[in-house]
């Protein structure tokens, strides 16, 4: 694994580490909040983040690295902005095997970033090839080495080998992480201090214990696991975390509890509205998302977009610039099922959408025909679905019809549910895992050729 890091001292240090779904947003800062110095981002940092863009999200105040198909592949705040290390993920342990690829990898990070490069690795089945391994580490310049004290095979109920851990701190003079220490060694902050010592590290990575319970950094001891959770909820509903992650999370901390009441409330919610109220924060989830909301319209209403007039062409289209964006309307609501239910109520035949893809960027472009006229957006879409709601965009401001956006008065079949089926292309984005890729080969020819890591300057 290779991680690539803000300008960060690695001496004393309590980190939380970087875990699959675990280490998104509001995990992390939730362990910040209870005395975390450093906090590794997810396992999901690979291929994809060069090829992200990097937004500035005015609603939420983050800045969000959103893939090509607009999914967020990563979200931070300002915050966290010096006590984050960005993980380029998608190697691991098989790297282990082949210690030339591990040298090339680093020394062309360490040389072609401005940023301190560390890397994270698991014990060699042998001391010796262990030590000498790290000691080529070393010598690429990195700023410091976390060791995982267990062997690539070995899994958390395997001991955790202080020993080894201690070998390699006493014959580095970079900082050496201890790694693997949760439930043997860690139940507790006095625990974090211990593991340190037995290892001669120069500080501890966390993992397990802190996904059990993040107030394993308080000092002053862990604080009910009901408390956390519900501040850890508070989080991930103002910083829009996809509710499947957020439950994922507090099941890792329910553990023993799952089959109890609330655990069984939880595993049955299907929102994040739903994860509230389980735990007694519905009110909290609808104040929440009035305040989102308010503050997504009125961003919305400065836009170019949003006070675009309609414009008819020679050929007699009625053409205007806008995209459809799903978060700007209601739950459940959609521009082209707005169109429909007025076709419907003026007895006029069903809007008729033609669709066609420009071959050289593959992006689509739809043209809606309501009671003979033609309505078009000027910007063209991903997708077709999006080319479609955008077209119907266009149609409903042209004739002052209400289109679902947030602050409309809807009229009454707006209420209406759509099955869940019905074409949705901009709903609540997963912040999921993305796909190991061949990062190594792409991001030395970013590095090598002088261009700008999309993380720099983040």
């Amino acid at each position: 694994m290779i991680e690539h890091t803000l300008s960060l001292c690695y001496h004393n240090k309590l980190i939380l580490a970087p875990m699959v779904r675990v280490g998104t947003l509001p995990m992390r800062l939730l362990a910040l909040d209870y005395g975390a110095d450093i906090v590794y981002c997810e396992e999901l940092i690979d291929l994809k983040m060069l090829q992200c863009k990097r937004v500035v999200n005015e609603v939420l105040s983050t800045v969000d690295f959103v893939a090509p198909d607009d999914r967020v592949v990563f979200r931070t705040c300002k915050r966290e902005q010096n006590r984050v290390v960005f993980q380029m993920g998608g190697m691991g342990a098989a790297l282990l095997s082949d210690p030339d690829k591990i040298e090339k990898i680093l020394s062309t990070l360490v040389k072609g970033t401005r940023r301190p490069v560390t890397c994270k690795i698991r014990i060699l089945p042998s001391l010796e090839d262990t030590l000498s391994l790290v000691k080529r580490i070393e010598r690429t310049g990195i700023a410091a080495v976390t060791v995982h004290g267990r062997k690539r095979e070995e899994r958390p109920q395997h001991p955790v080998s202080c020993e080894a851990i201690k070998a390699i701190a006493e014959t580095l003079s970079i900082p050496v992480i201890a790694n693997g220490g949760s439930h043997d060694h860690i139940q507790k902050y006095l625990d974090i201090e211990d593991f340190r010592q037995a290892t001669a590290a120069s500080s501890v990575m966390v993992a397990r214990a802190a996904m059990w319970n993040p107030s394993i950094f308080l000092k002053e001891g862990l604080r009910p696991l009901e408390e956390v959770m519900q501040k850890y909820i508070r989080y991930a509903v103002q910083y829009e975390n996809h509710y499947t992650n957020t439950k994922y999370c507090l099941c890792q901390m329910l553990r023993e509890q799952l089959e109890s009441p609330q655990g069984r409330l939880l595993h049955a919610a299907q929102s994040s509205q739903e994860i509230c109220e389980a735990f007694g924060l519905g009110a909290f989830y609808e104040e929440m998302t009035r305040e989102l909301n308010a503050r997504r319209a009125e961003l919305l209403a400065r836009t170019p977009e949003a006070v675009g007039e309609p414009a008819e062409d020679p050929s007699g289209v009625i053409k205007m610039a806008v995209k459809f964006d799903r978060r700007a309307y209601s739950p459940q609501i959609t521009p082209k099922m707005c169109l429909l239910e007025w076709c419907r109520k003026e007895k006029l035949a069903q809007p008729v959408y033609d669709t066609v893809q420009r071959p050289l960027d593959r992006l689509f472009c739809s043209v809606v025909t309501v009671a003979e006229q033609k309505y078009q957006s000027t910007l063209w879409d991903k997708s077709k679905k999006l080319a479609e709601q955008a077209a119907a965009i266009v149609c409903l401001r042209s004739r002052g019809l209400p289109e679902g956006r947030l602050g409309e008065e809807s009229p009454s079949w707006h209420k209406r549910k759509r099955e869940a089926t019905d074409q949705d292309p901009g709903g609540p984005r997963n912040q999921e895992q993305a796909v190991p890729g061949e990062l190594c080969k792409k991001l030395f020819l970013a590095l090598e050729s002088g261009e700008e890591s999309p993380l720099e300057g983040w």
